[in-house]
């Protein structure tokens, strides 16, 4: 199973929409006669790649899957199916499958007469796609909350400048996170103000080839000129103010499994207060402006004893390097991941 997970990790899988999946199959004697792993979706899952390379071996053979064969036909058959047709005697599995779509392959496998078992190193394979394993308990998207403050909290200026509250590195740092995420989310008014475009460049600033939707909420209408409206990814309009109505909607109309949400603060204190803020990245600028916008709207905390507390989970510094001449540039920010305490 250990090999199986290293096989799903595989460097150049993308992270979306499909899980990474990995499958090794085993010979009676415990030889190995097959591997293969998903290499995006299109391609033949890690089953089917394992099958082919066992050949006529996969017969009587152990298949050890990080994620329970699917059962269902999408752009591929059901794996469950091909293992039996292969004659596979045994299939032990790490993770069962979330999806409601594709779930029930072990079942299948069992009433064919394939002896399976699950459980071996799950939270190993859980790991290996967490947003597409909470998305599919949950239905909806994991929510990932991104915002930059100066030291005393601020967003931006009291006459709403913020180009650049943080450095280079930090915001080339937020691209390598965008890219991790198959939404970007922000609200009406970030775009009227603001007018983002909300795509992920690499370290050159230019737009990679593959792009992460882009998502705006509200019930404003968005003005023709608005960059997020550009031919270089897709956009949707949710017209709607609460949030968990249309993370749901991202997940049931679009297949929507990780929001990288960088609303303003309006917008941000509603998802907080709704309970749909999974993870918090911060990145903290070395600077003071001692007025001017939060980044985050009324919580209605009134009491110190009230407050909202949130794990630390990981910090990064970001060094200064070559950046567009800004002042900003030359500082050492700070990147903070936290997520919400359960209790809250």
């Amino acid at each position: 199973m250990c090999r199986a997970i290293e096989l799903a990790a595989s460097p150049g899988v993308p992270l979306w929409p499909n899980p990474r999946v990995g499958c090794v199959l085993l010979a009676p004697d415990g030889e190995v006669v097959g591997e293969g792993y998903h290499h995006g979706a299109g391609t033949p899952h890690a089953e089917i790649e394992a099958l082919a390379a066992a050949g006529d071996r996969a017969r009587g053979a152990t298949a050890v899957v990080t994620l329970e064969p699917c059962n269902h036909t999408g752009r591929t058959g059901p794996c469950s199916q091909a293992l039996i047709e292969a004659g596979v005697a045994r299939v032990v599995v790490a993770q069962r499958d979330p999806n409601p779509v594709a779930e029930g392959g072990l079942e299948v496998l069992a009433e064919a007469g394939v002896d399976v078992e699950h459980g071996l190193l799950a939270e190993d394979a859980e790991r290996l796609n967490p947003a597409w394993t909470f998305a599919h308990r949950n239905g909806r998207p994991f929510v990932t909350w991104k915002f930059a403050t100066t030291l005393d909290g601020r967003s931006a200026a009291r006459d709403g400048s913020s180009r650049w509250v943080t450095s280079a590195a930090a915001r080339r740092d937020t691209h390598v996170l965008r890219a991790q995420c198959d939404t970007m989310l922000v609200g009406t008014n970030t775009v009227a103000v603001d007018d983002p475009q909300l795509t992920v460049r690499d370290a050159a600033g230019e737009p990679l080839p593959v792009q992460p939707l882009r998502v705006v909420v509200g019930n404003r209408d968005i003005d023709a000129d608005r960059r997020v409206l550009d031919d270089v990814a897709e956009t949707v309009h949710l017209r709607t103010h609460d949030p968990l109505e249309a993370l749901e909607t991202l997940y049931r109309d679009h297949g929507r499994h990780h929001v990288f949400f960088e609303g303003g603060p309006t917008l941000a204190a509603a998802f907080l207060k709704a309970g749909v803020v999974d993870e918090v990245v911060a990145y903290v600028a070395p600077m003071l402006l001692g007025s001017g916008k939060s980044a985050v709207g009324n919580l209605g905390i009134g009491t110190i004893g009230k407050a909202r507390h949130l794990d630390l989970v990981d910090t990064l510094v970001l060094l200064p390097e070559d950046g567009d001449g800004d002042p900003a540039d030359t500082d050492i920010n700070l990147r903070l991941v936290l997520r919400p305490r359960q209790e809250d």
